[in-house]
């Protein structure tokens, strides 16, 4: 293997190094130092014979006469292997949890490759999280895309471990896996991630991936892509059905931001590249079914809006791609909501596909249509309640209002601990809707108020 002693300059996480032959875009380099030391490098921009490379760990140290550069043919790969169940890597896919190395079934390169357009299925069939506010107003269906949009400070730890706690095909005994991508968080939410799965044992079924805040940029570029490569062997090799959790992308996004800025490249919109869209989707659009295997990928990426702004390039670009958007409320949160979901602006795009007979239960379509509607017009009576007064409604007014403030504490709020079937969460919704004439359920067709609705006694 050639070892190049021409490095011209090194800036910051990068590194010029000419005369070299036949090295491609985002091969792996070793950076051999004149102390023994080995640093690891990947091929960002080749003009020639010139590569630019980016660092992995920090360019201190580094003798430009003294030291020798070696590429290894290949781009950065995961070793996998179904003993990757219950396990701690890195965000290079290192074991961080003191057990031993990953005997590798093979090794994949982690960019993937794209997947054919005509080879993919139609996501129809419900995932349960145990969650009503998803599970029956926003379902979650095999092989979607759904994010999740948090704003600073807001519980969305809590949720995306809720969710890989409880997620389930129900009725089904097909194995199910959760892959969890932590991407750029601090110590004590890694803590809080290994901790939880541990205490709760859903980290026997669980491939966690930690990339912690003070690791370089680099690292936490490869990390999703990490998380995903291993999501596509158990699903498309091990036939199992994988759920991807992705948290946080606004740290991924930076990143990005980062390596662009250290490359000199024209910026976007508030200094991202111009091509995050094309990058994110390379990331979202790996999940999915595939013709003819039975596994499946279903991506949940969480990310953290800044300023709460939903029109900020990182939420603004991830809604063009995925198939709708859960949205947390600062001011649910404020009222001791938890977890704090706004079902209105919140969107599942697929959820029509994953519900009904057979699938969750007949009344659900309709009972789904019918608690969005009087929410939405409990939501305006309180609006209205604020600015002229309580005397100011009328009797249908006030039943509304007052059903906006029951859905929320009965219906949203369930916390971070309560499991609810999809049955649970349907016949919680019948006690609320219960709270209304029968007359007033205009969109539920009447055989299901028949046999449902709750007369009071």
């Amino acid at each position: 293997m050639r070892e190049y002693r021409t490095i011209t300059e090194v800036a910051g996480p990068l590194m010029m190094v000419t005369g070299v032959e036949n090295v491609a875009y985002n091969e792996i380099g070793e950076i051999l130092l004149q102390s023994g030391e080995k640093r690891r490098c990947k091929v960002l921009e080749i003009d020639r014979d010139r590569a630019l490379v980016q660092l992995f760990e920090s360019g201190a140290g580094i003798n430009m006469e003294n030291s020798a550069v070696r590429f290894l043919g290949h781009g950065i790969e995961l070793g996998v292997s179904p003993d990757m169940l219950g396990r701690i890597f890195d965000g290079f896919g290192n074991p961080m949890d003191d057990g031993p190395d990953i005997i590798a079934d093979e090794y994949i390169d982690i960019n993937g490759t794209p997947m054919n357009p005509t080879a993919r299925m139609y996501p129809e069939e419900f995932i349960q999280t145990g969650i009503s506010a998803i599970d029956g107003l926003n379902t979650l269906v095999r092989g979607q895309k759904l994010p999740i949009f948090s704003g600073s400070g807001l519980p969305h730890a809590n949720l995306a471990a809720q969710i890989a706690r409880q997620a389930n095909v129900p009725g089904s005994n097909e194995k199910f896996a959760v892959v969890f991508a932590a991407v750029g968080i601090t110590y004590e939410e890694a803590d809080f991630f290994i901790q939880d799965f541990k205490r709760t044992g859903a980290m026997e079924r669980t491939v966690l991936f930690v990339n912690l805040a003070n690791d370089p940029a680099i690292e936490r570029i490869a990390t999703p892509r990490m998380a995903l490569t291993a999501a596509e062997y158990l699903a498309f090799h091990e036939n199992m059905h994988v759920l991807v959790i992705i948290t946080d992308i606004t740290n991924y996004a930076d990143a990005l931001r980062e390596v662009s800025a250290a490359r000199k490249e024209v910026p976007g919109r508030r200094g991202y590249p111009g091509y995050m869209y094309t990058d994110l989707a390379s990331l979202y659009e790996r999940a999915g079914r595939i013709k003819d295997k039975k596994g499946s990928i279903t991506l949940i990426p969480i990310l953290t809006m800044p300023e709460d702004d939903k029109t900020h390039p990182i939420p603004d670009l991830t809604g063009y791609i995925t198939e709708g958007q859960i949205i947390l409320s600062r001011e649910l949160y404020r009222k001791g909501i938890m977890p704090p979901i706004d079902v209105l602006p919140s969107l599942s795009r697929l959820k029509d596909k994953g519900i009904g007979a057979g699938k969750t239960r007949e009344d659900h379509a309709n009972t789904m249509n019918q608690l969005f509607a009087v929410y939405a017009s409990g939501k305006d009576a309180k609006e209205l309640m604020a600015i002229l007064g309580e005397g100011a409604l009328s009797e249908s007014d006030k039943r509304y209002a007052a059903f906006a403030e029951e859905f929320e504490k009965l219906y949203v709020s369930q916390g971070y601990t309560t499991n609810r079937s999809i049955e649970d969460t349907l016949n919680i919704g019948w006690e609320l809707l219960s709270m209304l004439p029968r007359e007033e359920l205009k969109r539920i067709d009447t055989k299901y108020i028949d046999k449902y609705y709750k007369t009071k006694e």
